[in-house]
């Protein structure tokens, strides 16, 4: 497999994969181990539920094998809630915690925002203004107004990358010309439930070879993302 892409999933403890991924009897305690013997990457997403610790990033750190990279979530205390005003110090504190904590393991740092978040100039800029750009910066748009050349502009010139979607009422781009591609695959038509097939898992693959990018199946509310993620890396080895 292409060392430069990384596939994973956007949760590993599923009970639904009991006996399809994971052995019938294997501990949930024991089900990361499990995971990151075939999957090199893990899209965190407990950051944005409860803003982390350190101690938290270390646990993982510790846990995860050599060459593993996590991506995480930013906390939707700074996307959702404030979103971005105000809150210069806290996405700085948020950056700090990830890279004291994981390390060499960091891998993105992905923003995500809501659907009612629409664009503006001024949006665009805000967010430019408060990314650390020493990061591998992510953003996760959830309107379509966010599709437009202005802001795919501006994310080239400082970076930071745009994030490819498949979700059920947004454009399905690939985007391959920034800095590195990042995919979340959230299901369709059904989210987080509805498998990909073949063909569109073959799509992706063409669309990514040979190429830097990390791709994450978010349609974990069943067996799907799992086998998904299986699926497209042997497509890939």
């Amino acid at each position: 497999m292409n060392n430069e892409i990384q596939i994973g999933c956007s949760s590993f403890n599923n009970r639904f994969c009991k006996g399809i991924f994971y052995p019938d009897n294997l501990s949930s305690s024991k089900m990361f181990e499990f995971y990151y013997q075939h999957f090199s990457t893990y899209e965190f997403n407990g950051s944005f539920y409860k803003f982390p610790t350190v101690r938290v990033f270390q646990n993982w750190y510790n846990k995860a094998p050599e060459n593993f990279i996590f991506s995480v979530k930013a906390p939707k205390e700074i996307t959702h809630i404030k979103k971005f005003d105000d809150c210069q110090e806290r996405i700085s504190e948020f950056y700090d915690i990830c890279e004291t904590g994981l390390k060499e393991k960091l891998g993105c740092i992905l923003f995500q925002f809501p659907p009612s978040y629409q664009f503006s100039p001024e949006k665009l800029h805000q967010i430019i203004d408060n990314l650390d750009l020493k990061f591998k910066n992510v953003v996760e748009f959830r309107h379509i107004s966010w599709w437009n050349q202005e802001v795919w502009d501006a994310f080239k010139k400082h970076n930071i990358t745009f994030c490819s979607v498949s979700h059920p009422q947004l454009p399905d781009t690939i985007f391959t010309d920034f800095p590195l591609i990042f995919i979340r695959l959230h299901g369709k038509p059904q989210m987080f439930y509805s498998s990909y097939l073949p063909e569109e898992l073959l799509y992706i693959k063409n669309a990514i070879h040979s190429k830097s990018a990390f791709v994450y199946f978010n349609n974990t509310a069943s067996e799907a993302g799992i086998l998904n993620a299986l699926e497209l890396k042997h497509m890939l080895e």
